[in-house]
C-alpha cells in the first residue's frame, strides 16, 4: 500500500494564484512555436502582419507581466489527485478559489464572471467561482492545471449527440460546420478540441481536455491523430486566416479526445480556442 502524503491547501491556493497570472501573461511554449511555424508558412502578407503581432504581442505581455488580452477569462481549473494524498486545512474548492481571488487581484487581470446568469448578472468581483475538474489518479502527487477561457471562443463552442450511423463523416461534418458558424470572430488561428464518446456532457470535458494537450505532441491514438490531421487541413482550408484576414493558417491544431458511448449514441463537442491558448500547471 502507498504510503500516504499530506497536503495542506494553503499551497494549492498559492499555486493557483500564480498560475492565473502565469497563464494570462504569457503563451505556453509550445503555442509560440506553433505561431512561428504559421508565420513561415502563411503565404498572405497581411496574415504574416497578423501573426507576427501576436508574436510580438506575447513578447511585450511576457516581459511586463501584463495581460496578454482584455479578456482574461473564466478559470478553469483541472486538478490530478494522487489517491496517496491527503488534504488537508480548507476546502479544496474554497481553496482553489480563493488562490484565483488572489491572482486576479495581485495581477490587475480583468473580472469576467457573472452571477446569476438568467437574472441581472451582476460581477462577482473577484472572478469566482472558478469550474472545478478533479480526477483521483494513482502516486502522492496534486498536479494543478489552470486554463483560462475567454468569452469570445467559449460563445462559439458546440455539443451534439449523434446517431452512431453518423459515424467519423458525421462527426467532421458537425466540426467543420461549428468552424464555419464561429468564421474569424474567435480570433484566429484557432485550436480545435474535438471530445467524442461518453454522454453528452462528458465529451464536452474530454473537448475542452483535449486543448490541454501541447500542440508538439501527436495523439497517442494513430486513429485519431489521422483524424485531427485531416480536420487541420479542411479547417485550414477554409481560407479564413489570420484575424479573419484570409489567408492559409486559420488553425494551429485540432485535438481530439475520446470515451466509449452508449450503443444508441455518438456524443460529439467542439471546444474552440482562440490563439492565445492560456494554461499553466505545477505538481505539488
Amino acid at each position: 500500500m502507498a504510503k500516504t502524503r499530506e497536503l495542506d491547501t494553503s499551497l494549492v491556493s498559492q499555486a493557483v494564484s500564480k498560475l492565473v497570472q502565469e497563464a494570462n501573461f504569457a503563451l505556453p511554449d509550445d503555442v509560440v512555436e506553433a505561431l512561428e511555424i504559421a508565420l513561415k508558412r502563411e503565404e498572405s502578407s497581411r496574415g504574416r502582419e497578423v501573426l507576427q503581432m501576436m508574436l510580438d504581442n506575447n513578447g511585450i505581455a511576457a516581459d511586463e507581466s501584463t495581460p496578454l488580452c482584455q479578456d482574461t477569462g473564466l478559470a478553469v481549473v483541472f486538478v490530478e489527485i494522487g489517491q496517496a494524498v491527503i488534504l488537508t486545512g480548507q476546502n479544496l474548492n474554497d481553496a482553489i478559489n480563493q488562490g484565483v481571488k488572489a491572482g486576479y487581484s495581485a495581477g490587475y487581470l480583468r473580472n469576467s464572471v457573472a452571477a446569476d446568469p438568467t437574472g441581472h448578472r451582476v460581477n462577482t468581483g473577484d472572478n469566482t467561482p472558478a469550474v472545478l475538474h478533479t480526477e483521483i489518479v494513482s502516486g502522492d502527487r496534486l498536479k494543478i492545471t489552470v486554463f483560462i477561457k475567454g468569452g469570445g471562443s467559449e460563445s462559439v463552442g458546440a455539443a451534439t449527440v449523434l446517431q452512431p450511423a453518423a459515424g467519423v463523416a458525421g462527426i467532421k461534418q458537425f466540426v467543420m460546420e461549428a468552424v464555419r458558424a464561429a468564421g474569424p470572430n474567435p480570433c484566429p488561428p484557432l485550436i480545435i478540441g474535438v471530445g467524442i464518446g461518453g454522454t453528452l456532457d462528458a465529451a464536452g470535458l474530454l473537448a475542452k481536455k483535449a486543448l490541454l494537450r501541447p500542440l508538439n505532441v501527436a495523439n497517442s491514438n494513430k486513429k485519431l491523430d489521422a483524424l485531427e490531421e485531416e480536420l487541420e487541413s479542411a479547417i485550414n482550408g477554409t481560407g479564413v486566416g489570420p484575424a479573419g484576414w484570409g489567408g492559409r493558417i486559420t488553425c494551429l491544431g485540432v485535438r481530439i479526445l475520446e470515451r466509449p458511448s452508449h450503443i444508441a449514441t455518438l456524443p460529439v463537442a467542439v471546444d474552440i480556442s482562440c490563439y492565445c491558448l492560456r494554461r499553466a500547471s505545477e505538481t505539488l
